[in-house]
């Protein structure tokens, strides 16, 4: 049979997939610019013969195979180092397998690394036609959508300003909307809904729903659960670089779920050496300072986080996100929130951060937490998913509802009311 005849019924064909890094080596990839820009397979078919074993290797992915077809909307769910980001990496050619092959019948468009190839120099109107011959789109092309690009970004009167003046909302804004209006037959989208406020989340969540309507074929990663549950029909559950299962988005969160009840209160990483600002350890600790994986929701608590700095860095920042269990964002702060200037100098070293939590807010569940070291606007140095936590009730007067049960809600705290008797 014919490759092309093999691809009739398929949009992607994963084939015992497997990328493997040498740690601690200098990592040999193009960028994302010079990766699309000398692609030329239609389909895709990429393979790379295993190179030879060594002691200090990382498998990212291992012996990976399924199939979508041509209108399917997947979720990629999974830990962090699951896999996920590696995986779409491939189908995007932004960097190559070790071993295995995937072939893609389409376009493809991606939605990765939001604003990546973005010259700050140049004006949004510039990038705009720069990256949208990158991501293959001709001129005419450009030109006809140009409008909707910039009234969906919601930049017209900065449209021929240099990015680099841009905040952090119009880079994003402007770098979805170009990606988004590429109208590839596949669609490949990592963690956007990670950046951005409530607002251009729904938006981006709106157009991608807007692109699955069209019958295009969608690869969404994402720790936000509801969106992957609004967005996507089927899903692809990944552990360690290898497929756990792929069927029905709520079987497939439900399973996820589960597999994150991972209760602790302590966790270490190894260093990074190759990484700038990588993590080297978690603590939860309650209102005594011990570590401890369920807590009094009523008592304050705190996160300690460890990392390291391997060069001198500017700007940098630690990122902490706190979802409840089933995905839903409850919480997202920076180390950097109390500096009002967001500006600080990193010396080399081994560091210690803490966070407050305050007691009596949020209301009894499980949670988990995610951590993100980078630097602004859009650089990530390393993240992690440590632990699941609980938080429990002791039957407080805030905690049950007017007719005896839990109330309903993240937050969970009592308000200062005041009620007068009226003539």
């Amino acid at each position: 049979m014919s490759q092309a005849s093999s691809m009739d019924n398929v949009a992607i064909r994963v084939e015992d997939l497997g990328k493997r890094y040498r740690l601690g080596q200098q990592q040999p990839y193009n960028t994302l610019r010079e990766s699309l820009a000398g692609s030329r397979l239609n389909p895709r078919n990429w393979t790379k013969p295993k190179p030879p074993d060594g002691e200090q290797t990382f498998w990212a992915l291992r012996h990976l195979s399924f199939e979508i077809e041509p209108g399917e909307v997947v979720g990629i769910v999974g830990r962090n180092g699951a896999g996920k980001s590696t995986l779409l990496k491939i189908l995007s050619q932004i960097t190559e397998p070790t071993e295995g092959r995937a072939l893609l019948k389409g376009r493809v468009g991606s939605l990765l690394e939001v604003g990546t190839g973005f010259h700050p120099e140049l004006s949004g109107r510039e990038n705009i036609y720069l990256n949208g011959a990158i991501l293959g789109m001709g001129k005419d092309e450009i030109r006809r959508k140009f409008d909707d690009i910039v009234s969906f970004a919601e930049v017209e009167k900065f449209i021929d300003t240099a990015v680099k003046h841009y905040s952090s909302g119009m880079y994003l804004r402007l770098a979805f909307s170009l990606a988004a209006h590429l109208e590839p037959e596949i669609l490949l989208v990592d963690e956007v809904l990670a950046v951005g406020d409530a607002a251009f989340q729904q938006r981006c969540l709106g157009k991608m729903n807007e692109v699955a309507q069209t019958g295009r074929t969608v690869l969404f990663v994402s720790h936000n659960m509801g969106a992957v549950r609004r967005l996507c029909h089927t899903g692809v559950l990944l552990d360690n670089g290898q497929l756990v299962e792929k069927g029905p988005i709520e079987h497939i969160i439900s399973r996820y779920t589960e597999g994150s009840r991972r209760l602790d209160a302590e966790v270490t990483f190894d260093d990074k050496p190759d990484c700038d600002m990588p993590i080297l350890g978690c603590r939860l600790l309650n209102a005594d300072g011990q570590p401890r994986s369920e807590l009094d929701r009523m008592h304050p608590f705190q996160l300690e986080v460890s990392f390291a700095v391997h060069r001198p860095l500017r700007g940098a920042h630690l990122a902490l996100m706190l979802d409840r269990a089933d995905g839903t964002p409850v919480l997202h702060a920076l180390d950097v929130d109390s500096q009002p200037e967001s500006i600080v100098d990193r010396p080399t070293g081994r560091y210690r951060t803490t966070f407050q939590y305050p007691g009596g807010i949020f209301n009894a569940g499980l949670y988990k937490l995610r951590i993100v070291s980078g630097r602004y606007p859009s650089t990530k140095y390393d993240s992690c998913e440590p632990f699941v936590f609980e938080l429990f009730d002791q039957g407080s007067f805030a905690a049950v509802g007017a007719q005896g049960k839990q109330r309903q809600g993240i937050v969970c705290m009592a308000l200062d009311v005041e009620t007068e008797r009226l003539p």
